[in-house]
């Protein structure tokens, strides 16, 4: 038997028995597919183990992240910080080697994968960073971006939406760095495709403008390394190729749903090792491959130390530019640098402020792309002055995403995760229902993607309750690890994008149609989530709280009730996520415990508002979907004026009142 082969092998029988040992996986994946990733890691992954975040690595994404013991497996045999020990902890409880790969748990890891077609999408962000700043920074001689994307697919990543959405992307923008490495065994855990994914996925491939290659026999590791250069000799379009596997190869239940996610069971882990006359102890790689794949390792490794050296002379002869991609690549805005950020905010429509504060970023930051899902001229989010992103203009920092909101947050992931790179992306608001998950995956990541989302709420309009989001905002606010900003006029928008581009996670700006009024007090206390925005004289009978547009109807609210010699305190509360990560000191100053009469007005979902209002406050929120009519009729419609404000404020004070006298 070759080395070659027992590295394959190698890579089957680990995985089989680290989900034996946890009791739960998908082998079926590692048995079939692993010949694959052994070519890719052995003959054309250019990446270096002493250093996983080499920049110009090639970057390689399990999209199919059940299949994880395959991706621990050859991380551990080509040198990365993967035990022995971790492998036999997999998906145990505090192990590096969880269920699916997990991003910053283990170098090599580019991405968290799991929810299937996310990862594929994320590649194509990787690929389109890698044009982007290839175009900026490569001169004559000096290749300093220059890598290729691979990402391995099942059946069931291409049967996602978001997969259709991201390869058509992928090809109308002729993303040549892109390879897909597409496990096609035909299985899913209901069984044969055959009832739910009957197409000619090669011809659907061609037609989304790709290179299509196969291979028929995936265990073939000759047709393998022949299908990768040639895909890797074209750089004109993304090239995918097909590798006809065979799910639980070498097991008895190759060929069957039953090893797609659960494990093999002792003695089909037993059959296995016998097929393929395999008799090391458990859990162990042969000296011969520990050998093999080590020194590819260390050979492989030598092209950083020639990337360094190609740099070193790059920045001798174009040392303004190797300035400019080293502050790329540290990702910080200066602040102090962004001249006049304040001094165009007038009364205006927030998203109007949003996109002029964006540019005025940009400036000294010009390393953000930003892009939509085709509405950048409502959304305002368009760079000035810079081409769009195509095959044509590398460089532009603006791109057309289309209309594919699922792909264009995943993308968006990709190209903040490649690094060098600020994502923004936007769309209505209402449409952050089909990003859910891609920003759930920048939250879980940790990835600072800002999100802008105009047209917040029933201000939207005529468009009517399809397009006038109620409860998109009680969705993100409950996603762990995320700030969601509802600015209130152009200061707070631009405390938003300050907070944002200084963050370590994800952040959704919520936007409005309507135009707003500026506040004297408004600006970088918004930094702090939560402020008073307009006080009273002593102490306060009553509390208004609220945010973005009703902040408005609050403050009118707060002059009526001071002519009826009822004092009241305006509160903005533009980021919930960060005034609750204030000092307890500092949240009492704003919103004092001691005062009981609250009213929270927001023309949204009500669910997030309970723990201001406590037992006495009361509501002005949305219950129902929106209508279709003239925004200043809704806003009266649905109960969001002072009026209405003055008559709760005076009802909570009431509540407050009669509880003492009932004690």
């Amino acid at each position: 038997m070759s080395v070659q082969q027992k590295c394959v092998d190698t890579i089957r029988v680990l995985s089989a028995e680290a989900i034996e040992k946890a009791k739960s996986g998908h082998p079926g994946i590692c048995l079939g597919a692993a010949p694959i990733g052994y070519e890719l890691f052995a003959n054309h992954l250019s990446f270096s183990y002493k250093n996983p975040n080499w920049d110009n690595r090639d970057r390689f994404i399990l999209s199919a992240g059940h299949g994880s013991m395959l991706l621990y497996s050859l991380l551990h045999m080509f040198g990365y910080d993967v035990t022995m020990d971790d492998i036999k902890s997999f998906r145990q409880l505090g192990a590096k080697t969880a269920g699916h790969p997990e991003y910053r748990k283990i170098p090599g890891i580019e991405t968290s994968t799991g929810p299937l077609g996310q990862g594929l999408a994320n590649a194509v962000g990787f690929a389109v960073a890698e044009e982007h700043l290839a175009a900026i920074f490569n001169k004559p001689g000096y290749p300093v971006v220059d890598h290729f994307t691979y990402v391995l697919t099942g059946d069931g990543c291409l049967e996602e939406g978001i997969g259709y959405e991201a390869c058509s992307f992928a090809g109308t923008q002729k993303l040549g760095k892109l390879i897909l490495l597409y496990d096609s065994n035909d299985i899913t855990i209901e069984g044969d495709i055959s009832s739910t994914f009957s197409e000619d996925a090669a011809t659907r491939f061609m037609a989304q403008g790709w290179q299509v290659i196969r291979v028929n026999d995936a265990n073939n590791l000759t047709l393998l390394r022949y299908a990768i250069e040639r895909a890797k000799s074209d750089l004109t379009r993304p090239s995918v190729i097909i590798c006809r596997t065979k799910i639980g190869y070498g097991s008895p239940l190759v060929g069957s749903a039953d090893c797609h996610g659960a494990p093999l069971g002792e003695e089909n882990v037993r059959l296995l090792k016998e097929n393929l006359n395999w008799t090391e102890e458990p859990f162990t790689v042969p000296e011969k491959v520990k050998e093999h794949c080590m020194a590819i390792a260390e050979e492989k490794s030598k092209a950083e130390d020639r990337w360094n050296e190609l740099f070193a002379s790059y920045d001798r002869e174009y040392p303004m530019l190797a300035a400019q991609y080293r502050q790329f690549m540290k990702g910080t805005v200066d602040f102090n640098a962004v001249q006049g950020l304040y001094d165009f905010i007038k009364p205006e429509a927030t998203r109007s402020c949003g996109g002029k504060v964006l540019n005025a970023i940009a400036k000294v930051a010009p390393n953000i792309m930003s892009g939509s899902a085709d509405l950048a001229p409502s959304t305002k989010t368009e760079i000035k002055g810079s081409e769009y992103f195509s095959p044509e203009h590398r460089e532009g920092c603006n791109i057309h995403f289309g209309i594919r909101e699922h792909a264009m947050s995943a993308i968006c992931n990709g190209i903040q995760l490649h690094g060098g790179l600020r994502a923004v992306c936007s769309t209505f608001f209402s449409f952050a229902d089909y990003m859910k998950p891609g920003i759930r995956m920048s939250a879980l990541m940790k990835l600072p993607v800002i999100y802008v989302m105009t047209h917040d709420s029933i201000g939207v309009g005529e468009d009517g309750p399809t397009h006038q989001p109620m409860e998109q905002l009680v969705m993100l606010r409950s996603i762990p690890g995320i700030n969601v900003f509802r600015p209130c006029d152009g200061k707070e928008t631009a405390a938003a994008f300050m907070a944002a581009f200084n963050s370590e996670q994800p952040t959704v700006i919520v936007e409005t149609r309507q135009n707003l009024p500026v506040y004297e007090k408004s600006g970088r206390k918004a930094l702090r989530g939560g402020y008073v925005i307009s006080d009273c004289e002593g102490n306060p009978d009553v509390l208004l709280i609220g945010t973005g547009s009703e902040v408005e109807q609050c403050v009118q609210a707060q002059g009526l009730l001071a002519q009826q010699n009822i004092k009241a305190r305006v509160i903005s509360l533009p980021c919930m996520e960060i005034f609750e990560k204030q000092d307890e000191e500092y949240q009492n100053s704003v919103i004092p415990k001691s005062v009981k009469a609250r009213v929270c007005v927001e023309a949204a979902s009500h669910f997030a508002w309970y723990k201001y209002c406590r037992d006495f406050g009361e509501l002005i929120t949305m219950t129902s979907f929106g209508t279709s009519g003239k925004a200043a009729d809704l806003f009266k419609y649905f109960g969001f004026t002072a009026e209405n404000i003055v008559d709760k404020a005076k009802k909570s004070i009431e509540n407050v009142i009669l509880n003492r006298y009932s004690h």
